[in-house]
C-alpha cells in the first residue's frame, strides 16, 4: 500500500469540510418554526431568511470550498505539530462541535494569506496555495515565511499565476483566491470612508470593488441588511457579465442597477445630440432647476381668515410672507416646506387664541391646518410640483427656460437644449437618458432620494456630473466605492479629474487609490496599448504586468487591392486561429462594422453570440461593438480595423481612448487586423506584424 501524501490529506480535509457543509445545510433545513414566532409576519421573515441561509449553504461541486491554508508560529500542540492552522475559503464551514474547519475569507484571521510576506510574515510560519481542476485538489504550493534558507527574494507563485490565466468561458468569476495585498487593502477599507480607485486595465478593479461589497456585508451584516448595498455598473450586458461573482462568495441580496435604470422615472424613447447632452449633463443645470422648481410658488397677497365656532381668526399677508420667507430660508426640500407651512399658518392662529385667553392644544393646531381655508392658502402658496412636467416646461417652454437659466447658461446653450417641437405632455414626450436624470435632479428637490448604507460605481470615468449627483443621493448618508480609469472615458462628458467627480458625488473628501499592477493583460499587450496614454490621458503612470506572454500580440496588415471581404476573410481567418485555443474569444468591432463582421462569421460557419449571453449559454466567441465592450474581457481577442473604431467616435481623443478599451480586452491573445493604416500613435515605432489577405 502506498504511502499517504501530504496532498492525499488535503483531499481528506477537503471532502471532511464538505460533509460538514452538507451537515450544516441538513440542519438549516431541518428548523422547525412553527412555534417560534409570535405571528405569521414573524414566520414569514423568519423562514425567508433561514431559505437566504440554505441557499447561502449550497455546495458548488466545481468550486474549490478552500483556497489556502495559513500555519502560524504558536506553541506545539500534543502531537508535536505546529497548532492554529486555518483553511482560507469562499465561506465558513464547521464541523458537529463548532470547531472552524474552513475560515472565511473576510474573517480577520485570513488577512495574513494576502497581507503576509517575508518581510512581514505576521505570526504566519507557512502559508499554502491550492490548485483545482474544477472542484477536485490537484496540487499544492508552499511559502515558508520564516525559513532564511529560501532567501529574501520573494517568489511569484506558479499557482497563483496558473489562476489567473485560467481559461475564462462565460461569466465574471471572483479573485478571491489571487487578491494581491495592494486590492486587499481597497478591500477591507472601513466602510465609513469613500474608496476611488483609478484602475489601469488589467489591475482588477471591477473585481476589488465587488470582494469590498462582499466584505463589507461580512463585517456590517445588520447595518447594511437595514440601510442597503447597491453595485452600478456601465449598462446591462456588463451587469450580466459581474452577476455570478458575489453569489460565488455567498452574497445573494446585493442589488445591481445603471444608471439609466435608477432615474427610470419616464420612458426614454429619444436620443441628444452629443452637445445638447453634455449641456443636460453639466452640473449647472441643477442651479436651473433648484430656480424654476422655487418658482411655483408665491408670495401670499390676501390673509388668511379661519373660522373656529363663532370666532373668526386673522392671520395678515405680511405675516404668511415672513413665514414663507422663513420656510425658503431654510432650504428644505419643497414637498418638506409644504408639508411645514399648514402647520406654521396654524401656530400663528394658535398665538391668537392664546392672547384671547383660549387654552388651545395640539389637537386644535392640528385640525386649524385641515381648515378649506388654510388648505386653500397653501394650494396658493406652495401648490405641488410634478417634476417630470418641470423639466418638460423647461425644455419646452423658452420664456420660462431664459428666466430661470439667466446667468446659468449661455443663449446658444439654452437654445441647443430646448425641443424643436414642444410635446403635448409627459407622457407623448420623447425622453432622452440626459432628461431622465434631470428628472431625478428635480423629484429630489421636491422630495428627498433615500439613501443607501453603500454603492459601488464601476466605470465611473464615464458620468456626468448630474449623473454623479444622481449616484451620490443614493449613498449621501453613506459612503461609496468608485471605480474606473481616466484613460478609458469615452463619453463627450467623461471626467478629466477624480477630483471633481467625487465633488459632484458629494464625497469630496474620499481617499484615491491607484492601481497599476496589473495581472490580466499581458505586459507586451499593455505596453503596446499604452502608448496611447500620452494622448489621452497624459497625467496617468503607465501601467505594468506581472504576467509575460511572448507573442501575446499580433498585428496583421491585409493585403492592398483586397477591398472589404480581404478585412472580413482576414477577421474571420484570425477568429478561427484563436478558437484553436481554450477559452473564449471576443471579436471586437466599430460598431458601424458589427453587421457585416456578423454576416461573414455566418457565411464561415462560425456561431457567435452577444456580450452578456455568455451567462446564459456556453460560448466560445463573442461579436462584441466597441462601444459595450468596456469591463469584459476574453481570453482571446481579435481587434478589427482600429481606425474604423477611432473614427466611429465624435472627436479623435474619445476616438483613441475607445481604441484603448478595446486593445486591453485581452487575457492571453491579441491579434489586430487592419487595413487602413494605424493610428499614428501605434504606427510607430511598429510592432511586428504580418501580412494577412
Amino acid at each position: 500500500m502506498p504511502a499517504r501524501t501530504p496532498l492525499d490529506a488535503e483531499r481528506d480535509h477537503l471532502a471532511a469540510s464538505r460533509a460538514a457543509l452538507r451537515a450544516m445545510r441538513a440542519d438549516a433545513e431541518a428548523l422547525d418554526i412553527g412555534d417560534v414566532t409570535a405571528n405569521w409576519v414573524n414566520a414569514e421573515v423568519l423562514r425567508s431568511e433561514i431559505e437566504q441561509r440554505i441557499k447561502s449553504l449550497a455546495d458548488l461541486a466545481d468550486t474549490p470550498l478552500f483556497f489556502g491554508r495559513l500555519d502560524y508560529l504558536r506553541d506545539l500542540d500534543a502531537d508535536g505539530e505546529h497548532g492554529h492552522r486555518f483553511y482560507i475559503g469562499r465561506r465558513h464551514v464547521h464541523d458537529t462541535g463548532g470547531d472552524p474547519m474552513v475560515i472565511d475569507w473576510r474573517a480577520p484571521v485570513s488577512q495574513p494569506f494576502y497581507r503576509a510576506s517575508k518581510q512581514d510574515p505576521r505570526g504566519v510560519r507557512l502559508r499554502r496555495r491550492f490548485g483545482y481542476d474544477g472542484g477536485e485538489l490537484t496540487a499544492y504550493e508552499d511559502e515558508h515565511l520564516l525559513d532564511p534558507g529560501e532567501g529574501e527574494e520573494e517568489r511569484p507563485s506558479a499557482l497563483l499565476q496558473r489562476e489567473i490565466e485560467r481559461p475564462r468561458v462565460g461569466p465574471m468569476r471572483d479573485i478571491v483566491a489571487t487578491i494581491q495585498p495592494e486590492q486587499d487593502e481597497i478591500v477591507r477599507a472601513a466602510l465609513s470612508g469613500t474608496v476611488c480607485v483609478q484602475g489601469a486595465p488589467g489591475t482588477g478593479k471591477t473585481a476589488v470593488g465587488l470582494h469590498r461589497v462582499a466584505y463589507l456585508l461580512y463585517s456590517h451584516r445588520e447595518r447594511l441588511a437595514r440601510s442597503g448595498t447597491l453595485v452600478i455598473g456601465p449598462n446591462r450586458s456588463f451587469l450580466r457579465y459581474i452577476e455570478q461573482v458575489l453569489p460565488a462568495l455567498g452574497e445573494l441580496e446585493v442589488r445591481q442597477s445603471t444608471v439609466d435604470d435608477l432615474v427610470a422615472h419616464v420612458p426614454v424613447r429619444g436620443t441628444d445630440s452629443a452637445a445638447a447632452a453634455r449641456i443636460k449633463g453639466d452640473v449647472r443645470m441643477a442651479r436651473v432647476l433648484r430656480r424654476a422648481g422655487r418658482a411655483g410658488g408665491r408670495m401670499p397677497s390676501e390673509p388668511v381668515v379661519v373660522v373656529r365656532g363663532s370666532r373668526r381668526w386673522r392671520v395678515p399677508a405680511y405675516e404668511l410672507e415672513q413665514i414663507v420667507r422663513e420656510l425658503l430660508d431654510r432650504d428644505i426640500r419643497y414637498n418638506s416646506a409644504r408639508e411645514a407651512l399648514p402647520r406654521r399658518i396654524a401656530h400663528a392662529v394658535l398665538v391668537r387664541m392664546e392672547e384671547a385667553g383660549e387654552a388651545p392644544d395640539d389637537r386644535t393646531q392640528n385640525a386649524v391646518a385641515r381648515t378649506p381655508a388654510v388648505k386653500a392658502a397653501v394650494k396658493e402658496i406652495w401648490p405641488p410640483v410634478d417634476p417630470a412636467k418641470l423639466v418638460l416646461r423647461l425644455l419646452s417652454d423658452a420664456g420660462f427656460l431664459a428666466a430661470h437659466s439667466e446667468g446659468v447658461l449661455t443663449p446658444e446653450e439654452r437654445a441647443g437644449i430646448l425641443w424643436e417641437k414642444p410635446p403635448r405632455g409627459v407622457a407623448s414626450a420623447r425622453w432622452s437618458a440626459a432628461d431622465a436624470v434631470l428628472i431625478d435632479e428635480a423629484k429630489d428637490l421636491v422630495e428627498r432620494t433615500g439613501s443607501l448604507g453603500h454603492v459601488v460605481l464601476d466605470e465611473a470615468q464615464d458620468l456626468s456630473p448630474m449623473q454623479y449627483r444622481a449616484v451620490g443621493r443614493r449613498c449621501s448618508t453613506g459612503s461609496a466605492t468608485v471605480l474606473g480609469d481616466l484613460a478609458q472615458g469615452t463619453t463627450p462628458w467623461a471626467t478629466e479629474s477624480w477630483a471633481a467627480a467625487l465633488a459632484h458625488l458629494g464625497k469630496p473628501d474620499a481617499v484615491v487609490e491607484e492601481l497599476t499592477r496589473g495581472f490580466r493583460v499581458p505586459r507586451e499587450i499593455i505596453a503596446y496599448a499604452s502608448r496611447l496614454l500620452p494622448a489621452i490621458a497624459p497625467e496617468l503612470a503607465e501601467a505594468t504586468s506581472v504576467r509575460e506572454a511572448a507573442g501575446s500580440l499580433r498585428v496583421r496588415r491585409v493585403a492592398d487591392g483586397t477591398g472589404a471581404a480581404g478585412l472580413d476573410d482576414a477577421v474571420v481567418a484570425a477568429c478561427r486561429e484563436a478558437l484553436e485555443h481554450e477559452g473564449s474569444t471576443g471579436l471586437i468591432a466599430a460598431d458601424a462594422r458589427i453587421e457585416a463582421l456578423a454576416d461573414a462569421l455566418a457565411a464561415a460557419g462560425l456561431s457567435h453570440l452577444a456580450p452578456g449571453e455568455e451567462t446564459s449559454r456556453e460560448a466560445r466567441l463573442t461579436l462584441v461593438p466597441a462601444s459595450l465592450a468596456k469591463g469584459l474581457e476574453y481570453d482571446y481577442v481579435v481587434l478589427d480595423e482600429p481606425a474604423a473604431i477611432v473614427a466611429g467616435e465624435p472627436d479623435g481623443r474619445t476616438g483613441l481612448r475607445r481604441l484603448y478599451v478595446a486593445l486591453t480586452r485581452a487575457v492571453s491573445g491579441l491579434t489586430i487586423v487592419h487595413a487602413a493604416p494605424l493610428p499614428r500613435e501605434l504606427a510607430t515605432p511598429a510592432p511586428a506584424s504580418s501580412p494577412a489577405g
